[in-house]
């Protein structure tokens, strides 16, 4: 059965480009008999808020998307999991303190990865830090080529290690981050498929040679949609209130006005139209 998961993280208002990737979620996971969860992914705990999960499951609720889960999943109440998933790699020697800020590293000027990413140059590899509080710790990756079929995008090719060097899975103010968080999730609560924007194809090739290292043996599939922009290189966001749900709710707007708005706009309708939640599912299923 296809199990997939809808993510926010509580650091704001959902807004038309998370009602974009709802209709993703819901509608090619129920077209395909699928079960859908809720995950809370609230890891960053300095900026994620009560009041936004709670906002976030009414207007999921007004919306009408229902996952088929019973309750959410919370990720700031999962950290001994995240760290028993740690301690399998730690005792397999793949893990060292690093005490490198990000404007270290970009001080350090290491060679970018593809695409301009910011790439740690492995500095504390080899410094034998302890682990303690106001440190990070990084997961040594090995230099695999990760290959996989995005059901949207085809066959792609990754090299994660070229990417992003070594990867940071506990952050220096005690956050898991959300490579290893939701890896960890994906893997432990059985989730088969991973839809979500194009913002995020960078990240799947990192994900699929965590999971394997933390012994995942069936790889996820993934699906990577288009994002609603802003303008032509900015996203909408959540933190600046772009086309919030709950400013539409104000307005007006129907649960099927604001699905058809996001479906229009995401280039799934040929114009603009009510849609209901239900219709979704035939929808995402031509």
């Amino acid at each position: 059965m296809t199990i997939s998961r809808f993510a926010p993280a509580p650091t704001g208002y959902l807004h038309l480009g998370h009602v974009l990737n709802a209709i993703h979620v819901w509608g090619v996971t129920h077209a395909r008999g699928g079960r859908v969860l809720l995950r809370i992914e609230d890891h960053d705990r300095q900026r994620s808020r009560p009041e936004f999960e709670r906002a976030i499951v009414e207007d999921l609720a007004w919306l009408g998307f229902v996952p088929d889960d019973v309750c959410a999943v919370r990720q700031s109440d999962r950290g001994s999991i995240y760290a028993a998933a740690l301690q399998r790699l730690r005792d397999a020697g793949l893990v060292y303190a690093c005490d490198c800020s990000r404007a270290a590293i970009v001080e350090a000027h290491a060679p970018p990865g593809p695409g301009g990413e910011l790439r740690y140059p492995g500095t504390c590899a080899t410094k034998h830090l302890a682990e303690a509080a106001g440190v990070g710790v990084r997961v040594r990756l090995p230099q695999t080529i990760e290959r996989f079929d995005d059901l949207r995008r085809g066959p792609q090719t990754q090299r994660p290690f070229e990417q992003c060097g070594d990867l940071l899975v506990k952050d220096r103010d005690g956050n898991w981050t959300y490579q290893f968080a939701a890896t960890v999730d994906d893997y432990l609560q059985g989730v088969t498929l991973v839809i979500r924007g194009d913002d995020l194809l960078a990240s799947t090739g990192r994900q699929l040679l965590l999971a394997r290292m933390l012994g995942r043996e069936a790889p996820l599939q993934f699906l990577h949609h288009a994002l609603l922009m802003k303008t032509a290189t900015q996203k909408l966001s959540k933190s600046a209130g772009d086309t919030g749900v709950r400013d539409l709710r104000a307005g007006g707007w129907t649960p099927s006005n604001v699905i058809g708005e996001a479906a229009f706009r995401g280039g799934l309708l040929p114009e603009r139209r009510p849609l209901d939640a239900s219709e979704v599912p035939s929808l995402m299923a031509r």
